[in-house]
C-alpha cells in the first residue's frame, strides 16, 4: 500500500518539475550570471585596493580587451595606471571613459586628477571648470585646492582645502597638502598645526612626519616632535632636520643631528654619512 502511494507522488513530482523546467533553467542561468557579476566586481575591487599596481594594470588591460564596452573595466585600468605612476596613459583611458554612454561627472574629476599628475595644469583646470558647480565631491575640491595653490590664490586654496576636509572621513592627506602649502607661503607655525592634524588622522603618514619636522626646523626648533615613529623613521627625520639646519646656516646643529641620525639608524645610513662627509669637507676647505 505504501508503495502504491509513493509511486504516484514521485510521478506527480516529476511532472511538476518537467512542467517548469524551462523557467527553472532560466532562473538558474540568471542566478549564475548574477554571482559571476558579483565575483567580477569583487575581483576588480581587490585588484584596485590590494594588488600590485603592475599586476592590476595587466588584469584590467585584459578585462578591457575581453569587454571593450565595459566602463568599469576602463575605469579600473585608468585607476591602476595612476597607481602604477603612468599618468599619461591614465589620461588616455579616462578620455575614453568620459566619452562612454554611462560616464558620470566624477569620471571627469578623475580625468582632471590624472591630468594634474601628468603636470598638465591648464587642461586639468579646464576639465574641472567644465563640471557643474553643483557637483560637490571630496576629489573635486581636493583638486580645486591644488590648482588654486599652483596659481597662488591662497584664499581660494584655503577655502577648497577646508571644504574637501569636510567631505571625507580620511582627511590626513588633505591636511598634509594644506600644511605644505602653508609652509611654502612662509607660515611654518600654521603648517605645523596642519601636519599635526594630519598625523592625528593617520599616525603612519611618514610624509606628514617629515613635513612636520621641516616646519619646526623653519622656526629653528630642532627637537623631534612627539609622534609615533620607528627607529628607521627617527633616523630619516633627524637627517631631514639636519639638512634643514645646515641650509639655514646652523651647521654645528646640523652636524650633531647627522651624527645622531647615523647612530640611530639600525643599518648603515649612507645618505646621512655622505652628507656628514660633505659638511666636514666644506669646513676643512673653508
Amino acid at each position: 500500500m505504501r508503495h502504491r502511494i509513493l509511486v504516484p507522488l514521485l510521478a506527480g513530482g516529476s511532472l511538476v518539475l518537467a512542467g517548469c523546467g524551462g523557467n527553472r533553467h532560466d532562473e538558474v542561468s540568471r542566478a549564475i550570471d548574477s554571482v559571476a557579476a558579483i565575483d567580477q566586481e569583487n575581483m576588480q575591487e581587490i585588484m584596485l585596493a590590494a594588488a600590485d599596481p603592475a599586476e592590476a594594470v595587466t588584469y584590467f588591460t585584459g578585462a578591457v580587451e575581453r569587454n571593450p564596452g565595459s566602463i568599469s573595466a576602463h575605469r579600473g585600468l585608468a585607476r591602476s595606471l595612476v597607481r602604477a605612476r603612468q599618468p599619461a596613459e591614465a589620461v588616455t583611458i579616462w578620455r575614453k571613459v568620459v566619452e562612454m554612454p554611462e560616464t558620470t561627472l566624477e569620471d571627469r574629476v578623475m580625468l582632471a586628477d590624472a591630468l594634474l599628475r601628468d603636470n598638465r595644469w591648464d587642461q586639468a583646470e579646464a576639465t574641472l571648470n567644465s563640471i557643474p558647480p553643483t557637483h560637490e565631491t571630496f576629489d573635486r575640491y581636493r583638486l580645486e585646492a591644488m590648482i588654486a595653490d599652483n596659481r597662488k590664490q591662497w584664499d581660494k586654496a584655503d577655502h577648497f582645502y577646508e571644504t574637501a576636509i569636510g567631505l571625507t572621513a580620511r582627511p590626513a592627506g588633505v591636511f598634509n597638502n594644506w600644511g605644505f602649502s602653508k609652509l611654502t607661503r612662509g607660515e611654518p607655525r600654521e603648517a605645523e598645526r596642519l601636519f599635526t592634524q594630519a598625523l592625528r588622522h593617520d599616525p603612519t603618514l611618514f610624509t606628514a612626519k617629515t613635513n612636520l619636522v621641516l616646519a619646526r626646523a623653519a622656526r629653528r626648533q630642532y627637537a623631534l616632535p612627539l609622534v609615533d615613529m620607528t627607529q628607521t623613521e627617527r633616523a630619516h627625520l633627524l637627517h631631514a632636520m639636519a639638512i634643514a639646519a645646515i641650509r639655514q646656516g646652523d651647521e654645528s646643529i646640523g652636524r650633531g643631528l647627522l651624527v645622531e641620525a647615523i647612530d640611530t639608524h639600525p643599518q648603515h645610513f649612507e645618505e646621512a654619512v655622505r652628507a656628514l662627509r660633505a659638511l666636514e669637507g666644506n669646513v676643512r676647505a673653508g
